[in-house]
């Protein structure tokens, strides 16, 4: 069944030296002879894996064996393959003997059985996550079986080793040392040769690799495989199918796709509609991403972070994403860490600004609250700022109104990138553009405080009473009365007249005594007989603390008035003793 290997391709490269890798701590376990070490970029530093198989005889069979291995990973290309980056050859030097070393650099993974103890997953969630895994597995079988016309020979044991995970915490295949073509009559074919009972051969293998999976023991002898205990039921009628003894009747990996029950489950459907996204409809797609926050706290935690967020982040990046999947974004990004956030979560939102999509712009601005506070000031400035201010003047009023609330999280923090910016070094330019932007956001706001929503009226006031703070004192005289008086108390919506009471309440400090008793008393009185009870209510509290204002400012006055009072008093006296001594004498 299995031929003898009939042709070997020499790995690419001029040798260790030129490798522009470097070899990291090798990891416990890798398939046959081979050696898995951590490795990094000497370019970026990015992470990689670097396996390598040495041998004394440049001839050996295993040497030839693995330079089939990297002929077929270099040439293969499949989502659930491991993913090939460099190969080369090299003599190295092992106390008094010379060895030929194979060096293969591929994407960063980690053996399965790490992997697997690593997670600790337990119950239905390790059950999914297996599912899942094993799905991906199937599938890079049946590509390579099916598609290729090639047979991935499976043959080191534990064949957990055939397997490694990514970082996104899919499984991938690999070891294709005699990874073969399977047409036996074919004395043509360029590399190692194996029939049609090889092909039924590596569905069998697939059953082992479920056997050790689910019992996490290493398979010895042939006879544990009827040792179906640890086999979920849902799995066992196709794992005994991949058993059957006669090749002809064995399941094939296509067919265990498509057809088996414990493929159907929330994880592997959920993972499987993302990885189609661009083939479903719209409706479809709003549906599941409505569905998407709630079912992702019933996943595994690791999973949906390692795998599905990332899935998401990219459909939402590149579009094929809907609206609604922005929620599910932020749920689960709430789940990192503060550093983590910022690396995988924040970038995506930022991006998604400049994003033409209404929805996706009003989602944004609807939860700015839940990242706000992580965007840095030079975001905010560069990259967010000008997009969200557009929202200025858009046609929809709801984009207008969220557009006014977000700046009460934005305004802030370009003024905070302005400061760490420049400094108190150049203070008057850095204060002439500091207040330019104030005075630019506070006339935006004034500007569509006639708007025809009377919402967006009653939220204008309201974010130019919380912005007072940052504008300077010829910006608010110019700006914040009439804002205030002229316009919010004389809206004919209640609930802004009231916006309108309060602002003037909170901004109280920012004006002079004169501006009070001849501006704002005046405006504010006129309220206290409003229809709405509410806004009568907010007034009288308004005029209190209006005239306790005044009131001290007459304290103070009449305080001053009698210290000049009693100064003249004094300068009198003096005066007078002066002239009777001047006249009498003493």
């Amino acid at each position: 069944m299995l031929k003898f290997l009939k042709g070997v391709v020499a790995g690419s490269g001029t040798g260790l030296k030129d490798l522009p890798y470097n070899i990291g701590e090798p990891y416990g376990s890798a398939w046959g002879s081979w050696v898995h070490y951590r490795g990094t970029s000497k370019d970026d530093g990015s992470s990689v894996s670097i396996f390598a198989l040495s041998g004394s005889n440049p001839q050996d069979g295993h040497l030839a064996a693995g330079r089939n291995g990297v002929k077929r990973l270099r040439t293969v290309r499949h989502p659930n393959i491991l993913s090939f980056l460099h190969s080369t050859e090299a003599e190295t030097f092992d106390a008094s003997s010379t060895k030929q070393t194979i060096y293969i650099v591929t994407e960063p993974v980690m053996p399965l059985s790490e992997k697997i103890n690593e997670l600790g997953l337990e119950g239905t969630q390790r059950d999914e996550y297996y599912a899942m895994g094993l799905r991906q597995i199937a599938k890079a079988v049946s590509f390579l079986n099916n598609d290729c016309k090639l047979v991935s020979a499976l043959t080191w044991m534990p064949l957990t080793a055939s397997v490694v995970v990514t970082p996104t915490l899919d499984w991938k295949l690999h070891a294709f040392d005699v990874l073969s073509e399977f047409d036996g009559n074919n004395e043509a074919s360029t590399g190692p040769v194996l029939d049609m009972d090889g092909m039924k051969f590596v569905n069998w293998l697939i059953s082992c690799l479920i056997y050790e999976i689910f019992t996490a023991a290493k398979l010895v002898k042939t006879e544990e495989l009827r040792n179906t205990a640890s086999i979920p039921k849902s799995l066992l009628p196709d794992y005994q199918r991949l058993l059957s003894s006669m090749p002809s009747r064995r399941l094939n990996t296509s067919k265990l796709i498509e057809n088996s029950e414990y493929f159907q489950n929330k994880l592997v459907e959920t993972i499987q509609f993302m990885e189609v996204l661009n083939l479903k409809d719209s409706v479809d797609k709003d549906a599941f991403f409505r569905k998407l926050p709630n079912l992702a706290e019933q996943l595994p935690r690791q999973i949906v972070l390692k795998k599905l967020l990332p899935l998401l982040a990219s459909s939402l990046e590149f579009g094929s994403a809907a609206a609604p999947a922005l929620t599910a974004l932020l749920k689960m990004g709430s789940w990192f860490s503060t550093e983590e956030y910022s690396v995988k979560v924040l970038p995506t939102v930022v991006k998604l600004f400049a994003s033409n999509d209404r929805a996706i712009r009003v989602g944004l601005l609807q939860h700015i609250d839940q990242y706000g506070e992580s965007l840095s000031s030079q975001i905010v400035d560069e990259q967010v700022y000008p997009h969200v201010a557009t929202g200025f003047s858009d046609t929809s009023a709801f984009l207008r109104e969220l557009t006014l609330k977000s700046m009460l999280v934005l305004a802030p923090k370009r003024l905070e990138f302005l400061w760490l910016s420049y400094g108190l070094y150049c203070f008057s330019s850095v204060a002439t553009y500091y207040f330019r932007i104030f005075a630019e956001i506070s006339f935006k706001t004034t500007v569509i405080q006639v708007d025809e929503e009377p919402a967006i009226r009653t939220n204008t006031t309201i974010l130019l009473g919380n912005i007072a703070g940052y504008l300077n004192e010829g910006t608010r005289k110019r700006v914040l009365i009439n804002a205030f008086t002229v316009r919010a108390l004389r809206d004919t919506f209640s609930p802004a007249r009231g916006a309108g009471v309060m602002a003037l309440c909170a901004t109280s400090s920012y004006y002079d005594t004169t501006e009070i008793a001849t501006r704002i008393l005046p405006n504010v009185i006129v309220l206290t007989i409003d229809p709405d009870s509410d806004v009568r209510s907010k007034a009288f509290q308004t005029v209190d603390q209006f005239l306790q204002i005044v009131k001290q400012y007459n304290d103070k006055v009449r305080h001053q008035e009698w210290n000049c009072g009693l100064v003249e008093g004094f300068r009198f006296v003096v005066w007078f003793v002066c002239v009777y001594i001047g006249v009498f004498g003493l």
